[in-house]
């Protein structure tokens, strides 16, 4: 039988990842998110954190711009994508990478065929 593998983030475990401050987790980042982290975070990403560690429950946010820090680990976060807030459960996998990241805030374009009012030329183009 094959061993499940342990997820390691930087060779460290997800208990050992659990336990540093945000500083020490800031030096297993990229440069783009351990500036990020070093800079402190915003108003906004502050309370944001706050009530993360205050409620039980999902927390509901527009910070897509945050990084996800060990603290976020195992939370259901509902995010908004401009339109709806999209529920996000946050696993170990997506440490060090931004929230905007997992919940897509456009849609895909589909053209059909042309309008009522569209010009001769367009309205020769073949409809499929």
């Amino acid at each position: 039988m094959a061993a499940i593998r342990e997820f390691k983030f930087r060779g460290k475990s997800v208990e050992e990842i659990k336990q540093l401050d945000i500083k020490e987790f800031a030096k297993l980042l990229p440069t783009r998110q351990r500036r990020s982290l070093s800079r402190g975070f915003t108003d906004a990403q502050k309370r944001f954190l706050a009530k993360l560690d205050k409620s039980k429950k999902n927390v509901k946010t527009h910070c897509r711009a945050i990084v996800i820090i060990p603290q976020m680990l195992d939370k259901t976060i509902l995010l908004y994508s401009g339109k709806q807030f999209v529920p996000i459960i946050i696993v170990p996998e997506m440490l060090g990478h931004c929230l905007g990241e997992f919940v897509l805030s456009r849609n895909r374009v589909s053209h059909s065929a042309p309008g009522v009012g569209a010009t001769r030329s367009s309205a020769g183009v073949s409809v499929r």
